[in-house]
């Protein structure tokens, strides 16, 4: 059989931007009970891709650095580490306490390192690194949670954190990775429990598009889903996902898909320059234009200055 090309990391990434707050309630609750959520919260995104560069331990794409605050008042650094990986990694511990360390290095303050280990080896869950010499020892422990252990608790309708349907989405496509009809079927259940879940028509848009990007189907019967769900909504009279936000989504022009590819242009640039002109970053953030950014991108691993990659932009 075929198997069938999954994307994990980009919509886990755009999940945690869109849902945090749920994401830290329904993984580790009792680190979510701590946070005071009334004083927000902040992506540190730039930042945390610079640790990682320092680091040069490579790009890990669905990770964030977020700045909350406890309930007792005080400011923390809380580092979410999300791996999409389908198979072990021997230095998996050992990238999360050299970002800690790092992050520490950057802030001198505390900070809180969290796994999800996304995996399909049940055996596989590393939750600590340590190194010791001649009576210097390093003892680093993270908090981990394993998707594996979420099967069937994640399907259940009744659990309406958007996180449910994300990590039901996750495991169905891991595991029907060589049966398109399999994923069909889970693809059309999943889709269909978030009519049935609770959530608001902008939940239901945001998180239909989320799986639909991760679940995909082959030509041959990715139309017959669209026109399964088409059915649904007009028995349920909620013509939701086959909106204008849903044919965009059909066309591949997401903003996370967008804002991914700007962030890989001002990497690149930022990598091979150090220092950007505000307004340079700010024009590219604008640009609204898939195809445009692919080919900045490409100019921008071989362009000789910043101010050729201007006025190239300017162009």
């Amino acid at each position: 059989m075929t198997e069938q090309r999954a994307d994990y990391d980009n919509p886990w990434k755009e999940a945690l931007s869109l849902y945090f707050q749920p994401f830290m309630g329904f993984f580790f609750p009792e680190i979510d009970a701590n946070i005071n959520w009334s004083r927000g919260y902040e992506f540190l995104d730039k930042e945390f891709q610079q640790v990682v560069r320092d680091a040069e331990m490579g790009r890990r794409e669905a990770d964030k650095l977020v700045k909350v605050w406890r309930r007792d008042g005080a400011e923390i650094w809380v580092l979410i580490h999300v791996e999409i990986q389908s198979q072990a990694s021997s230095d998996f511990a050992e990238r999360m306490y050299v970002y800690n360390y790092r992050i520490f290095d950057m802030y001198r303050r505390s900070v809180v390192s969290l796994a999800v280990l996304a995996d399909d080896q049940d055996s596989w869950r590393p939750n600590r690194y340590n190194n010791e010499l001649w009576g210097c020892r390093v003892d680093f422990l993270f908090p981990t949670v394993k998707l594996l252990d979420y099967k069937g608790r994640s399907e259940s309708v009744a659990n309406n954190n958007p996180f449910a349907v994300i990590v039901a989405a996750h495991l169905t496509t891991q595991q029907t990775n060589q049966d398109p009809s399999g994923r069909y079927e889970g693809k059309l259940r999943i889709a269909k429990s978030l009519y049935q879940r609770g959530y608001s028509r902008q939940d239901i848009l945001e998180l239909f598009r989320l799986i639909d990007w991760m679940m995909s189907l082959p030509e041959s019967i990715e139309s017959e889903f669209k026109q399964e769900i088409r059915n649904f909504e007009e028995d349920l009279q909620m013509p939701y996902v086959t909106s204008v936000e849903r044919l965009a989504r059909q066309e591949g022009i997401s903003e996370g898909v967008l804002q991914q590819k700007r962030e890989d242009v001002i990497e690149v640039l930022e990598v091979r320059f150090e220092v950007l002109p505000d307004e340079l970053v700010e024009k590219i953030n604008q640009i609204e234009d898939l195809e445009l950014l692919k080919t900045l991108l490409r100019r921008a691993i071989t362009i000789g200055s910043v101010a050729n990659f201007q006025g190239l932009l300017e162009q």
